[in-house]
């Protein structure tokens, strides 16, 4: 009943900053660092007392519908994860806004047509109140903490469809140190060209980085020297060759993968001045 806006007015309203490039993500950095989250209307669910929540599934690598994703949606899906991650870390709330789209949501990924119906602000803060990585799930929850879904509404969520069914596990076994750093090195190549950025391999050249990122026209914008970690596989080293190489500066970064192996993989850089405090790095052996 208010003043009618576009879903990119109502984004840039609450502080999102280039709102319109932004417009097709699924979470927002506001300033203030307010986190904003899309809250998908047909999966909200209504608990005891009236409470109205949601599940998040964690499982990046699958569409709600089933069917595996793009290099871009699983980024996508990261940084929404990485936000309302955020949030649970720092103990903040979360903005919502409701958001319809013109079909089901279960489609958003592989229908063109799913384009953004209507979003509004909700005037009640929402958080995330439990973030489960064994059974890959989260539940965001809008109004005052201390509440959680019962088993029972908490099954009746997921049969709306908002979780995706479970992958099946990988067999049991400890991955080896090579696994851990071929998967770290795929995940980054992924990550980067799903943004339209040339990516090279050139770990066996021994050059002190192991990927080099590129633009369209060729220029190099990043020299990444790939550290995969992973559980009970946390520490690793650079090489003489990374450390002189981090030396001479831009644009060589330290790129630290964690959980490289499983389904929630994400990344961190570090500028040269800043990698002695990346965490894991084991002291070089002479």
């Amino acid at each position: 009943m208010g003043e009618k806006r576009t879903p990119v007015e109502i984004i840039a309203k609450m502080g999102v900053f280039d709102a319109r490039e932004k417009a097709s993500e699924h979470a927002w950095l506001a300033t203030g660092d307010n986190v904003i989250a899309t809250i998908w209307a047909e999966f909200v669910s209504i608990g005891a007392g009236g409470r109205w929540f949601c599940l998040e599934s964690l499982d990046t690598q699958h569409r709600l519908a089933g069917g595996e994703r793009t290099a871009l949606q699983i980024q996508r899906a990261k940084d929404r994860l990485h936000l309302l991650k955020r949030s649970l870390d720092a103990g903040q709330g979360l903005r919502a806004v409701l958001q319809t789209n013109r079909v089901a949501i279960s489609d958003l990924e592989t229908d063109k047509a799913a384009k953004v119906s209507m979003r509004v602000p909700d005037d009640q803060e929402w958080h995330v109140a439990a973030w489960d990585p064994d059974q890959k799930i989260a539940v965001l929850v809008r109004g005052p903490r201390g509440w959680l879904p019962t088993e029972e509404d908490m099954q009746a969520a997921r049969a709306r469809g908002s979780v995706p069914a479970a992958a099946p596990e990988p067999p049991a076994g400890q991955a080896s140190r090579e696994e851990v750093q071929a998967a770290a090195l795929d995940y980054l190549t992924r990550h980067f060209a799903g943004y339209g950025y040339k990516t090279e391999n050139v770990a066996s050249q021994k050059l002190g980085y192991d990927i080099e990122v590129s633009d369209k026209k060729g220029a190099t914008l990043l020299k990444l020297a790939v550290k995969g970690t992973a559980a009970g596989m946390a520490g690793f080293q650079l090489t003489g060759e990374e450390r002189a190489c981090a030396k001479r500066g831009d644009p060589w970064r330290l790129a630290v993968v964690t959980d490289a192996i499983g389904p929630a993989a994400q990344h961190k850089l570090y500028k040269p001045s800043e990698v002695d405090k990346a965490p894991g790095l084991e002291p070089l052996l002479e």
